[in-house]
This record gives C-alpha cells, structure tokens and sequence, in this order.
C-alpha cells in the first residue's frame, strides 16, 4: 500500500476494493472531497466541493478571481473551521468598501467539482468581464520544459489517486514558487492564485495541468496573470477572451512544446512561427 502524504492530513482516504475482477479484497486510495462553504462578514455566498487542504488559500484566491475583492489588502482575515458533517466554512473578514459592493451584486450561487460557473442567475452572469492585461512579464522559452516538468512536484495526492489537479506559479528562471493541488481544476487555480497573492509573487507564468477552459482564462486575467500554459486542449471561448484581454495562451503544453493561441510575442527564445496553432 503507498504511503499517505503527512503534510496533508485529510487529503485521501483508505476504502476496500476489489480488483482486476478478482474477489480478492485490498484497499485502495481516494481523495477526499468536502463541502466548503464560503462566508464573507457572516453571510454566505457559496458552497464549492473541494479537497480539504490549503483551504485559507482558497478563499483567498476565490474572493480575488470572483471579483469579491479588488485587492488581497481588502481581505482582514481567514478562517477555517469545521461545520456539520464533514464540511468545512471558511471565514472571510473582508473591507466595508469590499463588503457593501459584495452585497449589492449578491447571488445564490451552488458550486460542482467540474463546473466552477453552476448557479449563476443569468447568462451575463456566467461571462463576466475581465481586464486587460499590461504587457509587462516575458518568459524565456529554454526553461519551459523544465517549468512543464514541475507540475509534477505538486501533484502528490494525485499520485496516489489519479484524482486531482494541479496549478503552479513558474519564476521567470523556470523554478517553481509554488504550487496547489485539488480534486476540481478551478479550485486548485483558486488555491494557487491565493497563495500567490498572500506571497506578493508578481513575475512568472501560470502552469496548470487541465484543459484551459473560459473559466480558467477568467480567473487567471482577474488576478492580472499575463502568460497561462495548459497541459490540455483550450476551449475557443478561452481562446477568444484570451486574445480580447491581451493574455499569451499556449495549450497542449507538454514536453514537445505547446501550441500558442494567443500574444506570442510574450515568449522568447523560439520562432513564433513554429509555436503558434
């Protein structure tokens, strides 16, 4: 049986089960997942499905990329605490200026694992504006399958369950600052766009090991992120709001070098013709 990561208590589970249609009984790994309700100033907004791990991170992340905040310095304090069940309520003490504007745009809204926009009231709702992006990051395409390979660094719970995502922050050098892991991809990004706020990492990429979706591009332009490489397939509505808010996105980014949909001009060291789809 492998061995369950210790800095990650809660993360996965041991259940029975049998294999290889054989009626032999083992055990195997799962990942958990919980409902985590998010309350800002006592009132709750949302409840998503998300693995039980870096969850102040979360709400952090969540309350930048929904536009709940304008800045980290609007959020006081987080706090997580158990709530019935196995659920967990995370506590967001955020401005009175933050505040009054989350009250008047207010909505009911249910998350699920695969879809981070269920709920919405309307469809002006599910494709929300983002900015545009400055032309400030570059990132020097020698160290790109290094910043690929790092992935894997911060998919531990995933190499036991081959149930989760991960996001990662790449330096400009190709390095990792850090990363999140969690059983939904957009949850993951929320997690790892709120330790990079809390840190104050501003140079780099964004490496993220799902599909590239609208969403993802969406949470990505709200905390100013200039440069996104997905392991899997964009969708054309990503690749359409990627092109209109100025953000470079490469997709199928793995070792033998990504197709780049949008703003090559980013990435340096390679012919753009080779790159782009």
């Amino acid at each position: 049986m492998p061995c369950l990561p210790n800095d990650f208590p809660g993360a996965v589970s041991t259940v029975p089960v049998l294999k290889n249609f054989m009626s032999l009984e083992t055990e195997d790994v799962v990942v958990e997942e919980v409902p985590v309700a998010l309350v800002y100033n006592g009132i709750s907004h949302t409840v998503m499905m998300a693995s039980p791990v870096m969850l102040e991170e979360f709400g952090t992340g969540f309350s930048l990329t929904e536009g709940i905040v304008e800045s980290v310095s609007d959020i006081y304090d987080v706090e997580v605490v158990e709530a019935c069940g196995s659920g967990r309520e995370v506590r967001i003490t955020i401005s009175s200026e933050a505040f009054h504007n989350f009250k008047a745009r207010r909505r009911a809204m249910l998350g699920r694992t695969g879809c981070g926009i269920c709920g919405v009231e309307s469809l002006g709702d599910a494709l929300r504006p983002v900015p545009d992006l400055p032309a400030t990051q570059t990132f020097d395409m020698r160290f790109y399958r290094d910043a690929v390979a790092q992935l894997k660094r911060f998919e531990r719970i995933g190499a036991l369950t081959g149930c989760t995502h991960a996001s990662v922050w790449i330096r400009p050098d190709g390095t990792p600052a850090g990363g999140a892991e969690d059983v939904g991809r957009h949850v993951a990004l929320d997690k790892l766009l709120g330790l990079r706020a809390r840190e104050g990492w501003r140079d780099g990429a964004l490496v993220v090991s799902s599909r590239a979706s609208y969403e993802m591009v969406q949470k990505a332009a709200m905390c100013g992120v200039e440069i996104l490489f997905a392991v899997s397939a964009p969708t054309a509505l990503a690749v359409r709001t990627a092109e209109r808010c100025g953000m470079t996105l490469a997709a199928f980014a793995r070792a033998g070098g990504p197709n780049v949909y949008t703003h090559p001009e980013r990435l340096v060291g390679v012919q753009d013709e080779r790159l782009c789809a």
